[in-house]
């Protein structure tokens, strides 16, 4: 007999649905020139481009589409160091208190909170991984308290289970994506900052080999320098510009269910299913790591440097449809500056959730939580994760082209480190010492074999 959450997770399956985002009104004015244009009004743009807006620059955010309203507003909201790769663990760390500093200096709501993440596990070998991270965060500053089995099924006890182990890291937390990039952007502007909503960037003007402009579908903005943080798109963008940036994009389901009767922890994970708690009082449910690659000739060309990637992940990540296809955000084709691209055809990228992941999800949902069993399926969407070879970012100068600044390839752990990226992004374009060592993130390691270590997340 199929529950009434199951059956509404049938109902939803297989369509585009939106998922909750603030809305704010923005310029319409095109500014003719700016100190910077970011590219990309995601939480990665706007953070850079608040963060560099504080140090008196000019600064023009340009977004395709509504700021926030790709993978920035459909991911899980986890702001985290636990299981961090040793590379992103400085980002993720300082992302923390820039995540509570913003909200002191702004008043903005992020819907931030340290509410602690929560692991649970009956596998003895997941166990001892989680135990050797442990071991190495204490030598970078991070406590993480590794649960036995009676303090894991204690606090567990709403799984009505017992556990082998689990984890808990007490400073870790959640912010609200629907909320956090929107309201980025509003403390941008009113430091003085432009942002442009469906307003896409088509190209960059070169002058004597450097960015001398930004191309727009409605004008030029003279500029020196160009921040891209265009998510899934970066690897499409950067081919135009003669830049070998390699990404592929893995369509990840996400379903949101509401009418829960019981507090449940607001950050769970499990290998079978996690929650996330909103400020609503609903739930996020997804599978970690979990997802499908739908076929392009972007990913066709850039294959042989993810077989690594795809090979460890293997388990979790199944071949795709028609979605990237429809996106166009994975084209190998050149467009013209003084033409439609596909970025205006597509403003928003809003595939489809997967089906089988959405009943798969309420399904483990409810066995691993009887408060769920009964609750009403609100809705369920889809985003597309950049990603690249090692799974950590691609953040730095890009050499063939003086004044170009690539953000993109977070592979799903942008959204809570996207505090430290922007200010990151903003000591490399001011020339500031930077936040943390900006070597492990330098796009030009990709000009190298993929065959190297593959971050774990």
């Amino acid at each position: 007999m199929t529950t009434p959450n199951q059956n509404r997770a049938t109902a939803v399956a297989g369509a585009a649905m939106q998922q909750p985002l603030r809305t704010i009104e923005t310029s319409r004015q095109v500014p003719t020139c700016a100190d910077v244009v970011v590219i990309g009004g995601g939480i990665i743009g706007v953070f850079a481009a608040y963060y560099m807006a504080q140090r008196g620059l000019s600064v023009v955010v340009v977004e395709k589409g509504r700021i926030g309203a790709e993978q920035s507003s459909r991911n899980w909201g986890w702001c985290r160091q636990q299981n961090r790769d040793a590379r992103e663990l400085p980002m993720a760390t300082r992302s923390l208190a820039l995540w509570e500093q913003f909200a002191a200096d702004t008043g903005e709501d992020t819907g931030f909170n340290r509410c602690g993440l929560f692991y649970l596990s009956n596998d003895e070998e997941e166990i001892a991984r989680w135990a050797r991270w442990r071991d190495f965060a204490k030598t970078a500053g991070v406590t993480t308290h590794m649960l036995s089995s009676r303090e894991a099924t204690e606090r567990g006890r709403v799984t009505g289970r017992s556990w082998k182990g689990g984890v808990f890291s007490p400073t870790d937390g959640t912010a609200d994506p629907g909320k956090a990039a929107p309201a980025v952007a509003a403390a941008f502007m009113k430091l003085g900052g432009t942002v442009l909503q469906n307003c896409a960037a088509r190209g960059i003007e070169r002058e004597a080999g450097r960015v001398s402009g930004v191309v727009t579908e409605a004008g030029t903005i003279k500029t020196r320098t160009a921040v891209y943080a265009g998510g899934a798109w970066a690897s499409s963008f950067c081919r135009q510009l003669g830049i070998r940036f390699p990404q592929a994009t893995v369509r990840q389901t996400i379903v949101r269910v509401c009418g829960v009767s019981e507090r449940l922890p607001d950050a769970l994970h499990t290998a079978r299913v996690s929650v996330t708690r909103r400020g609503d009082g609903s739930y996020n449910l997804a599978i970690s790591g979990r997802g499908r690659v739908d076929p392009t000739p972007q990913l066709l060309r850039f294959a042989p440097q993810f077989v690594p990637m795809f090979a460890k992940r293997w388990r979790n990540v199944f071949p795709g449809g028609l979605e990237g296809l429809r996106g166009g955000h994975e084209t190998l084709a050149r467009w013209r500056l003084d033409a439609p691209t596909p970025m205006e055809r597509v403003r928003i990228l809003n595939p489809r959730p997967d089906a089988a992941a959405v009943r798969q999800t309420c399904e483990r949902a409810a066995d691993l939580l009887p408060a769920l069993r009964n609750t009403g399926v609100a809705s369920a969407w889809a985003g597309f994760v950049d990603s690249t070879p090692d799974g950590v970012p691609g953040i730095g100068e890009v050499a063939e082209l003086p004044g170009f600044i690539l953000a993109s390839g977070f592979s799903g752990h942008g959204f809570g480190i996207g505090p430290g990226a922007g200010h990151l992004i903003a000591d490399l374009v001011t020339g500031a010492e930077p936040i943390f060592d900006p070597k492990p993130y330098d796009p030009a390691r990709f000009r190298h074999s993929a065959w190297g270590k593959v971050a774990d997340f």
